[in-house]
């Protein structure tokens, strides 16, 4: 111990960092090439190539009896993989899993676990054999075809790739993690990729456009539907992508109420977690209208039953679930392998082209190995039948030489035979000299020669080489010929869905607690002014219908909720119903959060520059933002407006910018004056654009232009629009004044309105306290709302007991300033809550209009 730190001592001294580098990079490196990632030639990692070449050992084929797990595993740990056993087991688990291999190379017999995650039992109790498939990755190994290299302690050999007739590392896939890096290559059709593969060989410079012509895309052992091939090209192209799996399904009926079966899963999805995962979520009510989920697989096939509550639409509710659940899954390509020692992402050609260039080294050494012995066999018969010609000379000089030694010199010497022709003819037997023999001979001779011509055409002609690869290809697929069962269908993303959906005029409801639905305009007959009208919606106790408006299926619904954001939905991604039903929850429809309520809906069909979206509040506040501002909304929405606090959205209207207007944004940053100035003398004659027109429930209005109010940041509060003369008065609807010629038709909440010109009602300033709108009474009540006349259109009148009546806007009479109007809508006991402008229809029907008095 003395000694240990003497000079003379054999001790080096060297850089810690240097040292744990290297150490690393030689642990990684072994890593890559020894355990995680495959080779690109056989597509097999060293374990799975191990197994199998261990069950060849044992001559363990497709046609032998089945040999216990154990004993194959002990072999493949004790000849090749210095590992543990439980590694070993899990690879030759997986190895013949028929939902994790496209084309199993292990045959099991057993428990080899299943797709709902139970794991396999154990090796002692299960038993295997190789496939058919495995066979041929293995046929002509013992004819020199691939390099052998010293298992680990150099007691025995082992292949360094297997001669491997198809392309297995496309055909199974592979995924593993390596130091740094990683490989996920899917699974494909053994059709597809051979006669991708002969293409390529008809046509060295083929495109990936024309190959993709003969391979569709991956081919996953659970079959289910690739959605979108976007990620598909992309990942051929590049050697990277993403591929979105669904589950497949279909719609059965039961007592009036759908039920979704879920027929085929994503790759690696877990069937038992997945039944777990939606029940989770119907239980917490993030998924509604599902009653019961159960699964009634058995060994036929998987078979999830979903059965919906009544009122669902299965539509919706699947929806929800590929967005909820893993029946929709990312599969993340990544075409990593070894190529000469060293890790490559590869594209689809490029692995194509490798496989190609594999197997005719593969084939080259075959036809080597097979010249040389059909040589050795030819040389060996010519002695033979040298001897056979002289035969009587032969004997005789055999049985006078002193022993086996002299007898072959003599031979050799006497007929010019080499020492192995000689051997030879010592050995022959005396039955070889019948008449038979001596045929059989020369008909062996003469078909050697004729496989040495067939051999040698193969090793000079490049054309005969390609052929040979085309006829054990076409082999192939005849002897495994196994139809795709993953669907590739385009998603919205490669196709315009608003292509297939006709841009129809649709009415669109929403009630209190949040119903939505769609009905075509035409649903409703128009009436005469007065008439009761029809009911819109079958509404639950305690709800009722509290908006509506028209729009068309191709318009994009705004939605601008109490907490100040804004989603937004295709108006053909409402559910369609009829006059009579609820609806569906606009919660199922967009991510609201809890207890976030929709104040404003506002349809468009475009995100144009030159628009803007005026925001009014019940306390009065306008704030104007530019609408592209609002084109690309997230999911979760974004902010919309700032509100102040009890204070609540109105509506939202969206304006075309005047011609005029100059184009400034102010951002938050920017003081706006809210004052009120006195500038009424003025704006009459100044003004030569559009004006904003707003008014309250107590009846008052103010008509103040556009321009005074200035784009604004979407996260701004706003400005005044107008001031209150009565405490309790507030906002209630708003329109846009092109020019004083228009007319404004306003409503009481008794079914009282009139139409007045826009001229009678002064322009004031921003932030005034108006003019009187309409003269309200005990019998006309609060106003509701107001609307700008357009012969073109008809009027559509909602009352609180979701009655719904299309009046002709002409038919209402014109009045002045401070009066109160006509009967619009005969209410009796109901009331107004709600107006909006709808399509006149294109042809009356008679029978349904009614006229009544209401003297």
């Amino acid at each position: 111990m003395d000694n240990i730190f003497n000079e003379n001592s054999d001790i080096q001294l060297v850089d810690i960092e240097n040292s744990i580098k290297s150490s690393y990079l030689d642990y990684s490196m072994s890593v890559i090439i020894g355990r995680a990632l495959p080779d690109a030639r056989d597509g097999l990692k060293p374990v799975h190539r191990r197994i199998l070449y261990a069950m060849n050992d044992l001559n363990v084929g497709s046609r032998s009896a089945y040999k216990k797990s154990a004993r194959i595993v002990g072999d493949v740990i004790g000849k090749y993989h210095p590992h543990g056993d439980i590694a070993v087991y899990d690879a030759l688990v997986r190895m013949a899993q028929s939902f994790s291999m496209r084309y199993p190379t292990i045959d099991g017999q057993g428990n080899f676990g299943s797709v709902d995650g139970d794991g396999a039992a154990a090796m002692r109790y299960t038993e295997a054999r190789m496939t058919i498939l495995a066979e041929e990755l293995l046929r002509d190994i013992d004819k020199d075809t691939v390099d052998f290299v010293p298992n680990y302690d150099d007691s025995l050999s082992e292949p360094d790739v297997l001669p491997s007739r198809v392309p297995n590392l496309l055909l199974n896939g592979s995924s593993g993690i390596a130091v740094g890096m990683a490989t996920n290559i899917p699974p494909h059709s053994l059709n597809e990729l051979i006669d991708g593969l002969l293409h390529l060989l008809e046509n060295k410079d083929a495109s990936l456009e024309e190959l993709m012509q003969f391979i569709k895309g991956p081919d996953f052992p659970t079959a289910g539907i690739i959605y979108g091939k976007k990620g598909i090209i992309e990942a051929y192209r590049t050697g990277r992508g993403r591929i979105k799996i669904r589950a497949k399904t279909h719609i059965e009926k039961k007592s009036n109420k759908d039920i979704i079966v879920i027929d085929e899963l994503p790759y690696q999805t877990n069937k038992a977690r997945l039944i777990e995962q939606i029940a989770e979520l119907v239980k917490e009510k993030q998924i509604e209208g599902i009653s019961e989920v159960r699964d009634e697989s058995d060994r036929e096939g998987i078979r999830v039953v979903i059965e919906l509550k009544r009122e669902a639409m299965s539509d919706i509710v699947l929806n929800n679930l590929f967005k909820s659940t893993t029946m929709e899954s990312t599969f993340g390509v990544i075409m990593l392998a070894i190529h000469n020692k060293e890790p490559k992402i590869f594209s689809l050609k490029e692995l194509l082209n490798l496989f190609l260039t594999h197997r005719k080294t593969v084939i080259i050494r075959a036809t080597i190995f097979d010249l040389q012995k059909a040589r050795a066999r030819a040389h060996i018969l010519e002695g033979l039948k040298i001897a056979l010609d002289d035969i009587d000379e032969v004997i005789a000089l055999i049985k006078n030489s002193a022993d086996n030694v002299s007898a072959k010199e003599a031979l050799v010497e006497k007929f010019k035979l080499s020492e192995l022709q000689a051997h030879a003819i010592l050995e022959m037997r005396l039955g070889r000299l019948t008449g038979l023999e001596r045929d059989k001979i020369e008909n062996e001779l003469k078909d050697l020669i004729q496989e040495i011509e067939r051999l040698e055409k193969i090793l000079k002609s490049e054309e005969e080489l390609e052929n040979l690869i085309r006829e054990e290809l076409k082999e192939m697929r005849n002897k495994f010929n196994v139809p795709r069962i993953t669907q590739i269908e385009d998603d919205y993303e490669d196709i315009d869905v608003e292509d297939l959906i006709p841009n129809e005029n649709m009415v669109v409801t929403i009630t209190h607690r949040g119903y939505i639905k769609r009905m075509p305009s035409k649903q409703y007959e128009k009436q005469k002014r007065g008439g009761k009208g029809k009911l819109a919606a079958t509404t639950y106790d305690d709800d009722f219908i509290e908006n509506f408006f028209t729009a068309n299926t191709h318009d994009t619904l705004m939605f601008v909720t109490d907490r100040g954001q804004l989603y937004w939905l295709k108006v053909y991604k409402i559910p369609e119903g009829t006059r009579v039903a609820k609806g569906k929850a606009v919660v199922n429809l967009i991510n609201l959060q809890a207890d976030e309520k929709i104040m404003a809906i506002i349809p468009t069909a475009d995100f144009d520059e030159s628009k803007s979206l005026c925001f009014f509040t019940k306390n009065g506040i306008v704030k104007r933002t530019n609408l592209s501002e609002y084109q690309n909304i997230r999911s979760v929405g974004v902010r919309a407006i700032n509100l102040d606090e009890k204070d609540e959205l109105v509506t939202a209207i969206i304006v075309q910018r005047d011609e005029n207007e100059p184009f400034d944004v102010q951002n938050d940053a920017m003081k706006i004056n809210d004052e009120n100035q006195n500038e009424d003398e003025n704006l009459e004659e100044n003004n030569q654009g559009k004006m904003l027109f707003a008014v309250t429930k107590k009846g008052m209005c103010i008509k103040f232009p556009l321009a005074k109010v200035r784009e604004i940041g979407r996260v701004s509060r706003g400005v005044t629009a107008i001031k209150f003369k009565e405490k309790n008065d507030e906002l209630v609807g708003a329109v846009v004044i092109e020019n004083d010629q228009q007319e404004i038709l306003s409503i009481s909440a008794k079914g009282i309105g009139k139409r007045t010109n826009a001229g009678e009602y002064r322009l004031q300033s921003r932030g005034g306290k108006g003019v009187i709108c309409m003269k309200l009474t005990d019998k006309t009540k609060d106003l509701i709302s107001v609307v700008i006349v357009d012969e073109s259109m008809d009027l559509m009148a909602l009352t609180s007991s979701a009655k719904m009546i299309r009046v002709d806007m002409q038919s209402i009479r014109k009045a002045g300033r401070n009066t109160s109007g006509v009967i619009v809508v005969n209410v009796e006991n109901d009331e107004v809550i709600s107006i909006a402008k709808c399509p006149k229809q294109e042809e009356e029907d008679n029978d349904s209009e009614m006229d009544l008095n209401l003297n």
